[in-house]
């Protein structure tokens, strides 16, 4: 049986997978800011990594969003997921 207070395996972004992910999505860090309901400025110390010269590891609820973001999922109210609105650049979503 597993022990109960053995951590479990958290996975890690790093600004280099988050700015990969921004730009696969063909967004400006104002917009992946505004999507993720995040100010640009902590976006940027996550793609930096740090804040102030100390790090900074992106949380969990932002990578679970940059996820959502990913497969088209602009929004969840709990039972119903919104999909992203389509843009004539992305006519897919």
């Amino acid at each position: 049986m597993p022990d109960s207070k053995s951590k479990s395996i958290n996975a890690i972004m790093t600004p280099d997978q988050f700015r990969s992910w921004r730009r696969t999505l063909g967004l400006k860090q104002k917009d992946a800011a505004e999507q993720l309901g995040l100010k640009k400025r902590m976006l940027q110390y996550y793609e930096k990594g740090n804040r102030d010269g100390r790090p900074v590891e992106i949380p969990k609820s932002i990578r679970l969003a940059c996820y959502a973001l990913s497969q088209g999922i602009a929004d969840f109210d709990g039972q119903t997921a919104t999909e992203l609105a389509s843009s004539p650049d992305n006519p897919d979503k």
